[in-house]
Parts: structure tokens; sequence; C-alpha cells
């Protein structure tokens, strides 16, 4: 195929070149309704990209072929037999995996527990029985590494019925999973891996970077391209491999989920992503990696301050680890990652990727340059003498690895859909919880609906609230109140 080409966007500049009108969807007619304050600020360029999909870019049958086209460009970019855009994030993209691989099989599916939060929805929708993989765990730094493959061949000797394996590699901090290993234990059972790459998508165009999920044999995989590429939010595409997966049945899954309405500029954004990168991202990433090494070397040198590196990988820890991620830890400062964050923001109007009670996180990007990173050297620097007059943080009650592991009671749609109660903390241990409640960055769940809960992740959870730990799913954002099982 002529990777030179970009169907969706090509096809969206001949809309404009054809003049073309609709007396149909969106009302305001590419912007002809706008309200002026509205294009003041956001311009009249996306109204006039906001145009449908079939009846307007393409006709009504869709006999240009244009989206089509541009999945499969994107699939042979990267090496995969199939694509599939969503306009509606990895969210979906990872449930419509989850419904394909596991939905209406008895058996459950093998999910690694630092799934983030839409693994739960898929749960919850699909009635999919969890088969949890525990984590490995660093008690000293308290963090989470992917499973090793080891624990995956554990859990299929645990559920042999399981109907595929799913992880999340890279995860948040950019640690990796051995997936090789991890395809290897799942096919020798002739089941599927889905493979949760939302922080991934760049991972194909470098070989510096880790190693790329379809490269180490996964059957599905789900990237974010507004994460770690040039696609606007909500942009994601799931790729396809092998004939362990239906794709007829992963596609009608999709449609299942999948809006009526789907955003062009998206569409034309993730097809304009695949044509840089195959063009040129092999360049801008290998410039970015030598700027990352740069800035890692450079924050270092902060006082207190630990670049998270070699630390993370091992026999017993992470496979590999994007170093594009630039993990700080900052316990030795005696602050915490959301005081980090919070004066930042405030004081020098610069925005960190996430933190937790003794680390924040910088995450690089090959549109960063010397003027963008000077500006977080810059940033940090400052923070690390305001940060010797902060107030010590309120103290989190961390649980031990075994405290947070919750047994699961009932199935998660059967609590999330059954009759319900709010109990005070104080009275919430031993019961069964009837939500989902993530610590938000990055969006894994500590607690999934069916689950009993305990005191040791009540006490994390509400300390953690207290602390600064966002909560956006819980009832009650302040963990003094739990929604539980009638």
């Amino acid at each position: 195929m002529d990777q030179a080409k970009a169907p969706l966007l090509d096809a969206l500049a001949d809309y404009h070149r054809s003049e073309r009108y609709g007396f149909s969807p969106p009302g305001h007619r590419q912007g002809r309704g706008a309200d002026e304050r509205a294009l003041a600020v956001l311009g009249k360029d996306p109204f006039r990209d906001d145009v449908l999909a079939s009846g307007g870019l393409d006709d009504r049958m869709s006999r240009g072929g244009f989206l089509s086209d541009a999945e499969d460009l994107m699939a042979e970019a990267v090496g995969a037999d199939s694509a599939f855009f969503s306009t509606c994030g990895s969210s979906l993209s990872v449930k419509a995996a989850m419904m394909a691989v596991a939905g209406g099989h008895s058996g459950g599916l093998l999910l690694s527990r630092d799934s983030h939060k839409s693994v739960v929805a898929g749960l919850i929708m699909s009635g999919v029985q969890p088969r949890w993989i525990t984590p490995q765990w660093d008690a000293e730094r308290h963090f989470s590494h992917p499973p090793s493959p080891e624990q995956v061949e554990q859990a299929w000797q645990d559920y042999p019925d399981a109907s595929g394996a799913l992880v999340v590699s890279p995860s948040p901090y950019g640690t990796c999973a051995d997936l090789a290993g991890i395809a290897k234990v799942c096919h020798d059972r002739g089941k599927p891996l889905i493979v949760d790459e939302a922080w991934g998508a760049h991972l194909p165009f470098h070989e510096d970077l880790p190693t790329w999920a379809m490269d180490a044999g996964a059957d599905v995989c789900v990237v974010s391209v507004h994460k770690m590429g040039a696609g606007f939010e909500q942009g994601s595409v799931f790729h396809l491999q092998g004939d362990l997966v239906d794709p007829h049945r992963l596609s009608k899954c999709a449609d299942l989920l999948m809006t009526t309405s789907p955003n062009v500029m998206v569409y034309a954004a993730l097809d304009a992503w695949r044509r840089q990168m195959v063009e040129r991202g092999h360049d801008m990433l290998g410039a970015a990696l030598e700027l990352a090494a740069d800035v890692r070397a450079r924050i270092e040198q902060i006082s207190d301050v630990e670049v998270l590196d070699d630390e993370l990988l091992g026999e017993q820890a992470s496979h590999d680890l994007d170093r594009l991620q630039v993990l700080m830890d900052i316990a030795a400062t005696g602050t915490s990652g959301y005081q980090g964050l919070d004066w930042m923001r405030e004081h020098c109007q610069l925005d960190l990727g996430m933190s937790d009670h003794r680390r924040m996180l910088a995450t690089m990007s090959f549109a960063d340059d010397r003027h963008t990173v000077e500006r977080l050297h810059g940033a940090l620097s400052s923070w690390r003498e305001a940060a010797r007059h902060f107030d010590p943080p309120p103290p989190i009650d961390l649980p031990t690895p075994e405290e947070i592991q919750l047994d699961t009671a009932i199935l998660p749609r059967d609590a999330f859909f059954g009759a319900t109660e709010m109990v005070p903390a104080e009275k919430a241990a031993g019961r069964v919880a009837a939500e989902q409640i993530t610590p938000y960055p990055p969006g894994i769940p500590a607690v999934v609906p069916g689950e009993m809960l305990n005191d040791a992740v009540v006490d994390y959870l509400r300390s953690g609230a207290a602390a600064g730990m966002t909560l956006p799913d819980a009832s009650d954002a302040t963990a003094q109140h739990f929604r539980v099982v009638a």
C-alpha cells in the first residue's frame, strides 16, 4: 500500500474544496450557527471539520472506503493483520476485545490486577468473571509491576477454562511486561492474549523503545494515539493478528459500543499520525529519546529527587521501561506528589502527567524540544526550593501487598446492578463493594464491584483522599462512606 496517502485527511480536504453542504447533522452547519463566543475561543476550523462520517465525508453507503483504507494502512504500518479505529478512546476498545474473547463464556478472563478502570467497566457490562493475576509488588517503594510469565502460567493452572488473558503494558508509569513470554504461555494453551497498550502507540516506530505487542505475539493490542502519539483525545486503535480471535466478532462487539456519530477529526488525526510516523517517526522518536536521557540526568541532580530507571527492572520486577516516562521518586523530600503537582500548576502553569503519595511523572513526547524541557527542569527546581517550606503531607495508611488483594465474592455485574446501600467507612469492612473505587491517575481500581472490603483498603482510601488522592468514581469522593451490596 502507498503509506504516503492519508485517505481520511485527503477526503476532508476534498470535502472543503467541493464546497459540500448538508441539510443534515451537525446543526451548527460548519460553524455558521456557532456562538460567536465559542468561535472566539475555538476558532471556526474545528466546526468546519466537524462533518458526518457517512452521508457527509463519504456517501451514505461509505462507497469511498476512506475509513477502511485508513485502517488497512494503519495495520500495514505496524505489522498487524487488521486495525480498527475508535473515536471513543481505548476504554471502548478494551471492552470490545474483552467481549469478543470472553463474552458468553463461563470460564472467565485472566486479568492483571493493575488493569485500567475500563476493564472493570467491561466486566460489569459483559458479566464476565474476572480471574485476577496478582501483580509483582515492590513493598519498599509500594509499586506494582506487571505480572511475569510465571505468574500468568500459574493463573492458567488455577483457571484452565478461562477464555484468554489481558495484561497492561506499558503501565501508566512506563513499566513493561515480558509480553513475548506471556504470549507463549497463552498460545501453548491455544488461548489469546489481549494487551492494553494504551500508553504504547509509539512503540512500533523505534527499536530503542520497548517491544511492540504485535511483535511480541499478542493477538489483540489496544493503543491510545492521544497519549503518546499525535491524535486527538479519544483517538484509539485496536490491532488484531492470528486466528485466535474472530475479527468479525471483534468488529461486532466494537459496533455494540461505538457511537453512531464518530468525530471525523479524530479519525483524520489517526490517519495523519500514521503517515507521520511511517515517514518521520524513527527520527522524531530518536530525538525524543536523546532529549529524555538528557533531562533525566539533569533532574537527577535536583536534591532528594530520584529518577527511577534500572531500579524498576529485574527478574522480580518489570521486564522493560519506556524512558520517555520520567518517573521521579520524591519521598526523600518529605513531601507528596500531590503537593508537587498542585504547586507547579499554580505557580509555574505546568501540568505533569500524574502523581501519587511519593512520585511525580513527566511524560515526554516527540513534540518536546529544548525549550519545553528547560521549562520542566526550571519548574522542578523551583518546586524543590519551595517544597522546603511545605507542611508535611497527611499520612496515608498504605496496605501491604497481601492486604490490598481483595477476594471476589460475587460477579462484578451482579454487585453493580443489585440492591445497594451506603455505609460509613467504619462499617465497610466485611461488606461486598457495589462500586469501583479508582485512585486517579493512574486509573487502576483499588476496589472492584463484587469484592469483599477490608480495613486495610478502607483506611488506605480514606487516608489517601485526605492527603490529596482523587477518587472520581466513588459515590463518596472523601471515602467516608462506601456503596456496598445491600
